[in-house]
């Protein structure tokens, strides 16, 4: 969520432009950013931002919009459901992972 890789702030972030466009779709969004303070966002965008995932559970979707370096050891396929697309918006995921790039 924030507006570049390894760094806290999100002011004039453009991933505040993903999320609204997918809530058009009524879609629910769980927003995973280890470097965005929850309370800030809460705060400035009014929408809910965790640091740590959700034990178990499985996306139908994943959106990578920021290429944080902890993000380089994450496990994204132990994230998705069987059925699934990975959207790679900066082009940091390996290319046999995901469904669409920028």
């Amino acid at each position: 969520f924030t507006f570049k890789e390894n760094c806290p702030d999100v002011r004039n972030t453009k991933v505040i432009d993903i999320y609204r466009a997918l809530r058009e779709y009524s879609v629910r969004i769980t927003v995973y950013d280890p470097w965005a303070s929850p309370e800030i966002v809460k705060r400035e965008y009014d929408i809910e931002v965790t640091n740590l995932l959700p034990e178990g559970k499985r996306f139908e979707a994943i959106v990578a919009a920021v290429a944080h370096d902890k993000f380089n050891t994450l496990d994204l396929l132990g994230l998705l459901a069987s059925e699934h697309v990975v959207y790679d918006v900066k082009g940091n995921c390996p290319r046999e992972m995901i469904d669409g790039r920028l």
